[in-house]
């Protein structure tokens, strides 16, 4: 389904030692961080459903509840705080700039099928009027109307 994400040697030598060592359950031993962590990584790249993570990294489920502990105990706001430390960097000035942000079509409030008129409407540009009330007949028009 997609190439593997890996980390190197000398990566995994500044990131193991930052996460936190798992027990495993009952007479089961924990899965390898390093795995598991290549697997979140492969997630973040891709955007694909947890499910659809490959077989390599293991079981999608236990990445995913990993991953969900890490995250609600705060491991990754550690671990990105100690790297910009190790670093020298202030990663109280990184931030991103909403002029780059993008959202996708769907997000952004405009509804499927609205025509070119309506959008030269709200520009400020003539448009046909919104109300048919005309087109009736009186007498066929309820009372309330």
């Amino acid at each position: 389904m997609g190439e593997r994400v890996g980390v190197s040697d000398d990566e995994w030598a500044l990131i193991g030692p930052l996460l936190p060592p798992e027990r495993g359950r009952g007479c089961r031993p924990a899965q390898d961080n390093r795995r598991y962590f290549e697997g979140m990584m492969w997630m973040a790249r891709t955007g694909a459903q947890w499910r659809h993570l490959p077989d390599e990294y293991g079981k999608w489920n236990s990445v995913f509840r990993r991953y969900r502990r890490w995250v609600t105990t705060g491991v990754f706001d550690a671990m990105l705080e100690t790297l910009a430390e190790l670093a020298g960097r202030d990663i109280a000035a990184d931030m991103i700039d909403s002029t780059v942000v993008r959202a996708h079509h769907c997000a952004v409030g405009i509804k499927r099928g609205l025509s070119n008129q309506r959008l030269s409407a709200d520009r400020g540009e003539a448009s046909p009027p919104n109300s048919t009330r005309g087109a009736m007949p009186e007498g066929s028009r309820l009372a309330s109307c």
